[in-house]
């Protein structure tokens, strides 16, 4: 045999590995953007304030913060493949406390299973998304992120269809003030659909662990504890700026997301609910030309300087835009009658589609062993999404009103910049 058939038969395809993880990826999208349709539903079943409602999102989020490290530390002791199983059996347990949530309607317990399935989805995100850096080339990985990204927003637009269809479906004339009768069959409308969801998880959780999936080099090391590791990473300047940079992204993407219709409603749209749909397509976008140009024809890096560009011009255009223009949406959308604004907090979108999938890899960069608490400081990140909206909210009660609240945009993107063009340079902090 010669050496280079034996080099071909040592190396093998990334196919079958990818498309598993392909699914855990729209499984991630399915569990985050169910969120979009869950708060307003308990909102209603539980008349709850604004801010309480808020907290359903906030629970969710805030999770990444207090489970990112202990997650980098279950996968050196467990493996990738094992805490991907791991984060998913977390999920069903979240899915199943669902269940008395709804029969008992106490919103604390609501919380508690957000708070539980935000710590399944971090486990999960932390040994899937250097999984799928390190399963090929380095200078590539923004492409295949880009491939599972479009997979997660792909999700965000099924999972309000399927909360409709299961959910929804039978309670269409339900609103204004709501009936105790009502009340309990809304809420235990929840029960089915949430087991059903629990018993998915659980038998993806076996799957995953049975698959042919490859575990990646191992990174224990029985002479070093948590903070020796911790330590080390810390002395990463590419690291902990992408840490950052990863925060002001996912706060810019929540406030495109989830701020767009309430925005819309104060102009009086009327299809308001419809709004965070065209963010959603227009991030879709931006990851197909990712995965088109990255990086044959732009590197991650440009790719990330453009994208923090692109943002900055787009929330000055937000910003002083005209409200009563509707140029850009007949120009782009056939005659759509949107004000210009909400169709550049739209296009916002387009901008965030490429940050992540740049910086995780080149906040990576180098890391070797470890690259598991690399990612789990780096998944801290996704906690941006509970601050983001809350920042914009508490701008609104100033004069700036709304429009003007997008100003908060600007600091998120400025420092995206700066990680683009020198951040992820910098080697050491001397």
């Amino acid at each position: 045999m010669s050496a280079t058939q034996a080099s071909e038969e040592k190396q093998p395809s990334n196919a079958l590995p990818m498309v598993i993880v392909a699914g855990l990826f729209f499984i991630l999208g399915f569990a985050t953007w169910l969120n979009g349709s869950l708060m307003p539903y308990l909102k209603q079943i539980l008349q709850l304030s604004p801010f309480e409602a808020s907290l359903i999102l906030f629970s969710f989020y805030i999770a990444v913060t207090f489970t990112a490290l202990p997650s980098a530390t279950v996968i050196r002791k467990i493996g990738y493949k094992n805490g991907m199983a791991m984060g998913m059996a977390t999920m069903m347990v979240a899915g199943l406390l669902f269940i008395p949530a709804a029969k008992t309607q106490i919103f604390a317990l609501f919380l508690f299973a957000q708070l539980v399935m935000g710590t399944g989805i971090t486990l999960l995100q932390t040994a899937v998304n250097p999984y799928v850096v390190r399963i090929g080339p380095e200078e590539s990985a923004a492409a295949r992120i880009s491939i599972m990204g479009i997979l997660n927003k792909g999700a965000g637009v099924v999972a309000p269809m399927v909360f409709t269809a299961l959910i929804l479906s039978g309670f269409q004339g339900a609103s204004g003030e709501l009936t105790q009768v009502q009340i309990d069959d809304m809420a235990n409308s929840l029960v089915l659909p949430y087991l059903g969801m629990a018993v998915f998880l659980g038998l993806l959780a076996l799957a995953v662990k049975k698959s042919p999936l490859p575990e990646l080099e191992s990174e224990a090391d029985s002479n070093e504890d948590n903070s020796d590791h911790l330590k080390e990473a810390l002395s990463h300047p590419n690291l902990v700026l992408g840490v950052v940079a990863l925060f002001f992204y996912v706060a810019a993407e929540v406030i495109a997301g989830d701020t767009i219709g309430t925005f819309a409603l104060s102009l009086g749209v009327e299809n308001y609910t419809m709004m965070t749909s065209y963010t959603m397509l227009c991030m879709v976008a931006g990851y197909i030309l990712g995965i088109a140009l990255i990086p044959r024809i732009i590197s991650q890096q440009k790719a990330l300087m453009v994208s923090a560009v692109v943002g900055l011009l787009l929330t000055l255009g937000i910003v002083f835009g005209d409200n009563n223009s509707f140029a850009i949406a007949n120009a782009v959308l056939g005659g759509v009658q949107l004000p210009d604004t909400l169709v550049l907090i739209a296009f916002l979108g387009f901008a965030n589609a490429i940050v992540w999938p740049a910086v995780f890899p080149l906040a990576l960069s180098g890391m070797g062993k470890l690259t598991s608490i690399g990612s789990a400081l780096l998944i801290m990140g996704i906690s941006g999404g509970a601050f983001g909206p809350l920042f914009w909210s508490l701008s609104t009660t100033t004069s700036m009103g709304e429009q003007g609240a997008y100003l908060v945009l600007l600091p998120c993107y400025l420092f995206i910049l700066f990680y683009a063009v020198k951040g992820c340079k910098m080697k050491s902090w001397s």
